[in-house]
């Protein structure tokens, strides 16, 4: 059983730039982000850079998934945090905590569900909609995760050439 990747020692540069990429990409949203109230949405960036930069040829870095799939982890979770606001929801479950652990969980399976009929499956989006009924956020926060996930994309794009699977 081998510990170290047996391509490490002819591509240790690659290793090292690709994952301080990640790194960087990481170190952008938590400049931008409240690290207490945003935590979710800045694990779910986290290991989507992880995705991008140590898989860039994988599906999910891809742009239809990568970006899709935040789309649809966006929509579903604003859908979900208004209806789990709702004097309706309030009235039928008694109190907030319960109305966001219940459209937490919906969010999360419709948002997995839509992904895999539109092949979108980006696994860290699927995160996105719990962390957008449990945490504050606003419009800026949205279209601040809609640019990371661009921004991903467009530095993989251009590094395409010098990129490789580290897996």
């Amino acid at each position: 059983m081998r510990i170290i990747d047996s391509k490490l020692k002819h591509h240790v540069w690659r290793y090292v730039f690709q994952c301080a990429l990640a790194a960087l990409s990481v170190l952008i949203v938590l400049i931008f982000l409240d690290v207490f109230c945003h935590s979710a949405i800045i694990a779910t960036l986290g290991a989507s850079a992880f995705i991008v930069f140590t898989m860039p040829r994988s599906y999910p870095s891809r742009p239809r998934p990568l970006i899709g799939g935040y789309v649809i982890g966006i929509i579903v979770g604003i859908i979900s945090y208004y209806i789990s606001n709702s004097s309706l929801m309030l009235t039928l479950f008694g109190n907030l905590r319960i109305s966001y652990v219940v459209f937490g969980a919906i969010a999360v399976g419709a948002a997995i569900l839509l992904m895999t009929i539109t092949d979108t499956e980006h696994a860290p989006a699927a995160g996105i909609p719990i962390a957008l009924v449990f945490n504050k956020w606003d419009y800026s926060t949205v279209l601040f995760i809609l640019s990371i996930v661009i921004v991903l994309f467009l530095v993989k794009s251009l590094l395409k050439p010098i990129l490789v699977d580290l897996r």
